[in-house]
């Protein structure tokens, strides 16, 4: 398949989101206490519908019933490995578009052993890591302080397509620049504000924004760097609205995407090949 351009993609971003008001698509979290609240409210903002659900009783039911599976490990806890890993085997089983966020990897020795558990029994359809994380997920040595990525920008379209390649996915390495890649085409994206590193959980938000893209349908590299995009883009017109008061901003991003979700300009999804 040949290169999109940015205005290609956002015409596909915005037939998915057509799609995703008609539809009003079913997104099942496994996710985090720090960050429920507010992708659960993202996915409302873009016309979908979430569910959190958690217990290892109810998630294959949930994820069967869903249109897309978000398995985050924010907040791991040993009760909750078998449900990340039972939601996101059900989601690969039945072809569900399932997006992995594997947060904090390698940072400990527990959430790094839970990464790589969990790929050895699912197969997602996209890993949203930060270059820290990814590189944990490839054997490669990282530095990651806490859950944040210190690696230095530029290592991210290396890292995309190395990650795509061995871990047979499409890999987004989110960072000052977000690199996408299928490890043969790789996007760049450049949309994005300093602010949306002054308030917890956007990192999450972006992988449930690339959840509900996929909910629509379409092919998955430019679904998902397109998404990036997007919730970049969300970002930069909250602060725009909001300055430098990152209360503000964080309620300014969801009215922003929200806004979004019904009418992106032309011109300011900022998207390049690698």
């Amino acid at each position: 398949m040949t290169t999109m351009t940015a205005e290609e993609i956002r015409d596909l971003l915005d037939h998915n989101l057509r799609k995703v008001a008609e539809n009003r698509p079913l997104i099942h979290h496994v996710t985090n206490y720090v960050v429920m609240n507010d992708t659960a409210n993202i996915t409302l903002c873009l016309g979908a519908l979430p569910v959190m659900a958690h217990a290892r009783e109810e998630v294959e039911e949930m994820a069967a019933l869903a249109q897309a599976v978000v398995l985050n490990m924010g907040t791991p806890s040993p009760d909750w490995e078998e449900s990340l890993i039972l939601a996101g085997k059900t989601a690969t089983k039945l072809g569900k578009p399932t997006v992995l966020d594997p947060v904090g990897a390698g940072a400990t020795r527990y959430r790094t052993r839970l990464a790589r558990l969990i790929l050895e029994e699912v197969r997602p359809t996209v890993i949203r890591a930060n270059a820290g994380e990814m590189s944990c997920l490839l054997g490669l040595e990282g530095e990651v302080r806490g859950v944040e990525s210190l690696a230095a920008p530029e290592e991210t379209s290396r890292l995309a397509r190395q990650a795509a390649g061995q871990l047979g996915c499409v890999a987004a390495v989110t960072g000052e620049v977000d690199a996408v890649s299928d490890g043969k085409r790789t996007y760049l994206v450049s949309n994005g504000h300093p602010m949306l590193a002054r308030i917890t959980g956007t990192g999450c938000m972006a992988t449930t924004v690339v959840a509900v893209l996929l909910a629509g349908g379409g092919p998955v590299l430019e679904t998902t760097a397109g998404a990036l995009a997007l919730f970049g883009l969300a970002g930069e017109e909250a602060a725009r609205m909001a300055g430098e008061r990152p209360g503000t901003f964080r309620l300014e991003l969801f009215d922003s995407l929200h806004r979004l979700a019904t009418h992106i300009p032309a011109g300011r999804l900022l998207l390049e090949e690698a």
